[in-house]
């Protein structure tokens, strides 16, 4: 779009309460919620779709995506001054790295490219009892969602050196042919250990069924290791706690996980358990993709008379001439925009000018996480797991080889709208996508590679319906890989005193985390509002849950 087009539309009004430059899933949530509270808001993407890092993208778009972020231009710091403000020039951010795709199946995949919707930020799910749901239901955005359930989750077992269910509930643990008698005793057992300590912290039991304060405080590995095996240890830790580094190393790894929080997210599991009638397992998935979860809480704001434009880029932060307070924004168009306050994509960053001193715009904080998301997705033709069309995997740590530190997730979806596919990808494919958090992008990559070559074939000669790799008989067929894409992604935030930067998609797989950072911006923004207020009709008896296919 030209100059002269945007000139010919500019926006009206031209002062706000709140700016927000994105329309990611952050942007978009505090939007919807300044809006509710009352508040003025401006909502503004420079892109031709909503989303942003946690939209939903075909195939061509989604490479295009990446690599526009792998190699923004780069500007220098300008600073001008223009009438009663300073501006100082946005500078874009280098989010992605290492982009890596392989096409094995061109024609066919430009034959069927508008019918994939595949998420930037994946591999995610929601927890039928996380916060997200939770936030769904609050607000109302279970109007403008549908969602099925990934029903399977498994875990790689050494052992065996095959995939192994979860036993996650009482009836799984009985069909379970996995484990002994003693196994399933020892699992049983434990559930009850950590349901007894729940029902005494809600006042429901006896107090003498808690776990007592020197254990909650301690490591949940070592919990675990005084009451079961190292089989079912593992399984616990990282297919149902779902834990990222390596418990058993305490050299290496980077966050070790307390017995309290390891309960809770036992509970959080054990309450995602059919909670809905149509969800058997603990998982859902958006009908269209996570993007859809941007656009629901975009279509919130606007409910609430939120100012939403795309295409729009901003150029220029606008700073007070004399005090150096913010003021506003400045469009490609030169049209200047006003607001209280800003929320910034993370795309962006804000530049100090040489004499910043003069300015009152603090030094750009960003937190001590240097760590990184190696992401995978790949397209196949034919289910891991014969009969089960969507299904969590995890690897636990070394898994693979010494050096793996850290888990690695991947989930499968099946394409269709029919009985448990998903608008993600054409009816007769699936979806993979692959995550592990790393250090450096060659490590990433080495992890990704790892858990590809497991579960996945190279085709034969063109040969979409054969593999590389001879199957014997009793050996499930591996699907056979028609593209993939491998990326590194950053995970950054960025604060500043009357500007904030919204979070990257982090390294978890549900939203839990970046939503409780999420309100914590809102909150310092405006701590005197409710993060959207209940209203008589969120209450439970009326909450029918968000809208599952079956």
């Amino acid at each position: 779009m030209s100059d002269s087009t945007f000139e010919e539309k500019p926006i009206e009004p031209t002062s706000f309460d709140l700016i927000v430059i994105g329309t990611g899933l952050p942007e978009s949530v505090i939007a919807a919620a300044a809006s509710t509270a009352g508040k003025t808001v401006l909502q503004i993407d420079p892109n031709d779709f909503y989303g942003s890092h946690f939209a939903s993208h075909r195939l061509d778009d989604l490479t295009a995506f990446l690599n526009s972020h792998a190699n923004p231009p780069s500007t220098a710091s300008v600073t001008t001054s223009d009438g009663d403000y300073t501006a100082l020039e946005l500078n874009r951010c280098s989010l992605y790295s290492h982009v890596e795709t392989a096409n094995y199946a061109p024609e066919i995949l430009a034959e069927n490219s508008r019918g994939f919707h595949i998420d930037v930020g994946g591999p995610r799910v929601l927890f039928c009892a996380d916060k997200a749901i939770e936030l769904v239901l609050k607000s109302g955005m279970g109007l403008y969602l549908d969602f099925k359930s990934v029903d399977g989750n498994f875990i790689w077992d050494q052992s065996s050196g095959g995939l192994c269910n979860v036993p996650d509930s009482r009836a799984a643990i009985f069909k379970d042919k996995s484990l002994s008698l003693k196994e399933k005793n020892q699992l049983m057992r434990f559930f009850k250990l950590v349901q007894q300590h729940l029902a005494a912290s809600d006042g429901e039991d006896d107090e003498s069924s808690r776990i007592s304060e020197e254990d909650l405080e301690s490591p949940f590995v070592d919990f675990l290791k005084t009451r079961l095996p190292p089989k079912i240890k593992s399984i616990i830790l990282y297919s149902i706690a779902m834990v990222d580094y390596d418990q058993d190393n305490s050299k290496v790894c980077k966050s070790i996980l307390k017995t309290r929080d390891g309960i809770s997210r036992l509970a959080l599991y054990q309450k995602s358990v059919g909670r809905f009638p149509n969800a058997n397992g603990a998982f859902l998935y958006p009908m269209y993709g996570h993007g859809e979860l941007s656009q629901a809480f975009c279509r919130c704001a606007a409910v609430k008379d939120c100012v939403q434009v795309l295409r729009r880029p901003v150029v220029a932060l606008l700073m007070d001439k004399h005090s150096g307070q913010y003021k506003g924004v400045r469009l490609v168009s030169g049209q200047n925009l006003l607001s209280h306050q800003l929320v910034l994509d993370p795309t962006f960053t804000v530049p100090l000018p040489v004499a910043s001193s003069q300015l009152n715009l603090p030094n750009e904080s960003v937190k001590g996480d240097k760590r990184k998301v190696a992401r995978g997705i790949c397209i196949t033709t034919r289910s891991l797991k014969p009969d089960i069309s969507n299904l969590l995997l995890v690897y636990p740590p070394r898994s693979f080889f010494p050096e793996q530190d850290t888990s690695i997730r991947a989930i499968q979806l099946r394409g269709g709208t029919d009985a448990g596919g998903l608008a993600v990808c054409p009816s007769n494919m699936f979806v993979l996508y692959f995550s592990a958090i790393c250090d450096d992008a060659e490590h990433g990559k080495r992890l990704l590679h790892a858990a590809m070559n497991a579960l996945l074939t190279l085709p034969v000669s063109g040969n979409l319906e054969s593999g590389s790799t001879v199957q014997s008989e009793d050996t499930e067929l591996k699907p056979t890989l028609l593209w993939s894409m491998l990326y590194i992604q950053e995970i950054t935030m960025g604060r500043y005193e009357h500007l904030i930067s919204t979070p990257m998609p982090d390294g978890n797989l549900n939203y839990d985390d970046l939503l409780d950072e999420t309100v914590s911006l809102f909150q310092k923004m405006y701590p005197d509002e409710a993060f959207f207020p209940e209203t008589p009709s969120d209450q439970e008896d009326d909450i029918e849950g968000p809208s599952l296919e079956d």
